[in-house]
């Protein structure tokens, strides 16, 4: 897997995934005391090092610890991330919010971005092809320390009022035979980006067509919010399919 071994694969996970609980730089006494790799802080830290010559850590401070790359992202979202199914009471919930919106779009979508911003504690977006952005959570960015730079939290929430940005990044998801895509970095489209992921999933109904899901940092919890995004783009196609 992308020519790591199996001790790295596993070093890299348990570094992503911390970084993906606390934001911060992961340290081999971190992981030693924290993950049950079966080999000794001195070989963490050679694995480390190693994984940061290949591309997959940098080390953005004096300390020892590292964090996870675009690449590294990539590669955890394409082949490491083992998706956290939603609980029954999760999928209720959603449906049931949801379903009483169920008579327009223009009150699905406000709805449903919504209850997607509140589960995953992210800012949701959706844009229709009709010109419509439908966004919430927006104040859940604020929490994240990604976006303590006020520079890349401008620039974010400037695009929330170019419909054209968003759609051009949506209505590329068509080509692709899964209809839910994980950006990451500058596939957002821009370098003011970098530090931003989003998880989002298109929908088609008889009189609309268009994507929703989730922006945040790039270290988005994936294996959680991947679940949530296509559950609720698969209700928004099996509502608006009876319209």
């Amino acid at each position: 897997m992308a020519d790591l071994t199996d001790r790295q694969t596993q070093i890299l996970k348990a570094i992503i995934e911390e970084y993906i609980e606390t934001a911060e730089p992961v340290g081999s006494e971190t992981l030693d005391k924290k993950y049950n790799l079966g080999v000794s802080p001195a070989t963490i830290r050679n694995e480390m090092i190693s994984l940061t010559q290949a591309g997959f850590l940098k080390q953005p401070h004096t300390s020892a610890g590292r964090s996870p790359t675009p690449q590294a992202l990539k590669l955890y979202v394409e082949k490491l991330m083992k998706l956290k199914d939603m609980s029954v009471a999760e999928e209720v919930s959603v449906k049931q919010n949801v379903w009483e919106y169920r008579s327009e779009m223009e009150k699905l979508l406000k709805e449903a971005t919504r209850v997607l911003a509140k589960q995953t504690k992210a800012m949701s977006l959706a844009a229709t092809d009709e010109g419509d952005v439908y966004t919430a959570g927006v104040g859940n960015i604020l929490d994240m320390p990604e976006f303590y730079d006020i520079d890349v939290t401008k620039h974010l929430l400037d695009t929330l009022d170019e419909y054209n940005y968003w759609w051009n990044i949506f209505s590329h998801l068509s080509a692709s035979s899964d209809p839910l895509a994980i950006l990451l970095g500058e596939e957002l489209g821009s370098q003011l980006l970098n530090q931003c992921g989003g998880v989002f999933v298109r929908f088609i109904s008889p009189s609309h067509q268009g994507a929703i899901g989730v922006v945040g940092p790039t270290r988005l919890n994936y294996p959680r919010i991947v679940p949530m995004v296509r559950y609720i783009g698969n209700l928004i196609n099996e509502v608006s399919s009876n319209w």
